[in-house]
């Protein structure tokens, strides 16, 4: 079982995620809802739990496959329905910008299978939203 505790830490909104080995997040809410955005929002950490799920998944592909991988950045994007409450993601996109002489091929096929198959985060989104994704390769040098 995954614990996940949260913490009120001050008379608004922000709040402090721990997880079971101490590690912590903050959150609040914006200031159109009273908070002082001082942390990620909740919905901004669904993206954030997205883009590191779908990093760790790439990097174990690209390790397997000995891909000289350098350095990895991911950029995620969601639109959420307009006017509801709640308002679920209804798109989600995240673009890969791998570092490295990596082989465009392998580098398609491990973020496809990252996004796709192996990504629990983007299969739990996926429900309510349309997840694309895209890459590039920046070539060292």
């Amino acid at each position: 079982m995954i614990t996940v505790e949260i913490n009120r830490v001050d008379n608004d909104f922000r709040m402090e995620a721990i997880n079971e080995k101490g590690n912590s997040i903050f959150m609040d809410a914006g200031p159109a809802d009273g908070g002082h955005d001082s942390g990620f929002r909740p919905m901004q950490l669904l993206l954030g739990a997205f883009g590191g799920c779908s990093a760790i998944d790439l990097i174990s592909i690209l390790r397997k496959q000995r891909e000289p991988l350098k350095d990895l950045k991911i950029t995620v994007t969601g639109e959420r329905e307009q006017g509801v409450v709640p308002a679920v993601y209804t798109e989600v996109h995240a673009h890969f910008k791998l570092f490295g002489d990596i082989n465009a091929d392998k580098a398609e096929r491990a973020v496809q299978l990252s996004v796709e198959k192996y990504c629990s985060v983007a299969k739990t989104l996926e429900k309510t939203a349309k997840i694309t994704h895209s890459f590039e390769i920046i070539k060292a040098g």
